[in-house]
């Protein structure tokens, strides 16, 4: 899969998943924006260039994007990786789930797509189409029980699904793809709780089928990268579980 002569913005570049798809989009020939609150953590590379943003304020998107685009030359790609989980301001079951994290959560896991589509979407146009790959989660898809039951999350990356499909509907006729990938559990940094878990560790054979164990970012990444590229172009509004088998049961 080759995107020489591509280039992309990806947000939270800075995390396993997001750096996992930066690193991927640069190894296939695309030059890569990449945009996290914590750009000095960011692994930079020939193709691949920190950002600095608050991807919740519109005015620190919109530069993000024009950067990419006074950079590049032009954007093909968007990638939205950023997020958080919110079980330390209080996400869990809606009726003990904190206000304090509904709201940020809503706004670090939704706004900031909703933001990055608004301000990209113009340029991807002007550049051909392009496409859109947006991050959820398998909690978007299904409900989780007792060890997963973050319900301020949930509604986040189901929105993000919501969302999607209707950014693929309605700009297809203009050559803009947009779809989803919804990882289940990778190891990743945002992850550590559950990897440190024994209980949820000791169910990885029947969360996870495929392998029993917790996925790789690289695994989530090569699903982004050909949902990115040519490969796929006769793809949009499509929603891929990338989680061992989790959503297939």
């Amino acid at each position: 899969m080759s995107l020489e002569g591509r280039s992309a913005l990806v947000t939270g570049a800075a995390g396993g998943i997001g750096g996992a798809v930066a690193r991927a989009l640069a190894a296939s020939g695309a030059t890569v924006l990449a945009v996290d609150r914590r750009p000095d953590e960011v692994e930079a590379g020939e193709r691949v260039h920190p950002h600095g943003a608050e991807l919740t304020r519109s005015d620190e998107v919109e530069a993000a994007v024009r950067a990419a685009v006074e950079r590049f030359g032009r954007l093909d790609v968007l990638f939205n990786g950023a997020g958080i989980s919110g079980r330390r301001l209080g996400d869990g079951p809606v009726d003990e789930c904190s206000e304090e994290a509904w709201d940020t959560v809503l706004a670090v896991n939704l706004r900031s797509v909703f933001l990055c589509c608004k301000h990209a979407v113009p340029f991807l146009l002007a550049a051909g189409g392009g496409a859109i790959v947006n991050l959820a989660s398998v909690l978007g898809l299904v409900g989780g029980d007792a060890d997963f039951a973050t319900h301020a999350y949930a509604a986040s990356k189901g929105g993000i699904i919501a969302l999607s499909r209707a950014i693929a509907v309605a700009y297809a006729p203009r050559g803009l793809r947009c779809n989803v990938v919804c990882p289940g559990l990778i190891a990743t940094p945002m992850s550590a709780r559950a990897q440190a878990d024994p209980g949820i560790r000791a169910r990885l054979a029947e969360l996870q089928p495929l392998t029993g164990d917790l996925g790789r970012p690289e695994h989530v990444a090569g699903a982004v990268l050909w949902l990115a590229g040519p490969e796929s172009g006769l793809v949009t509004g499509a929603v891929i579980p990338v989680d061992g088998g989790w959503t297939a049961r």
